[in-house]
């Protein structure tokens, strides 16, 4: 009888813990939201890409994008090529949620637009992120 509870009671405590324990998140999780701004000191246009979500973009254990520079790149390449976009510098923002990151945008349009001197271009879906190779 004494071992009858003990056993029971060993049981419903190991239930109780694995019913109360999260499960850890996954922080290499694939799929990204990716959005790419591109600022010269020299001109006063700012280049805005859309939101995209790039399936092969994920993120380290300290929730940093991999190869962030690979697509500031993919982005700086596009516009010296397709739009004379000559030293311009290139910041990537990204999100695994769409919503965080469309709100994120927003407010750097309207900081970007408070001073009414920068005109600002969205390129829509003439420019598109790669896969970048890490090496």
């Amino acid at each position: 009888m004494r071992y009858t509870r003990f056993l029971c009671f060993f049981l419903l405590s190991i239930l109780a813990v694995s019913a109360f324990c999260k499960e850890p998140k996954d922080k290499n999780t694939y799929g990204v939201y990716l959005a790419g701004v591109s600022a010269s000191f020299t001109d006063s246009l700012v280049y805005f890409t859309d939101i995209q979500l790039v399936d092969s973009a994920a993120l380290d254990s300290k929730g940093l994008l991999i190869g962030r520079s690979l697509y500031s790149m993919q982005l700086k390449d596009y516009l010296e090529q397709h739009q004379d976009g000559k030293n311009r510098t290139c910041f990537m923002f990204f999100n695994t949620k769409k919503r965080k990151l469309e709100k994120e945008i927003s407010k750097l349009k309207q900081k970007y637009q408070k001073g009414n001197t920068l005109v600002l271009k969205d390129l829509g879906d003439s420019f598109r992120f790669e896969k970048a190779v890490v090496e």
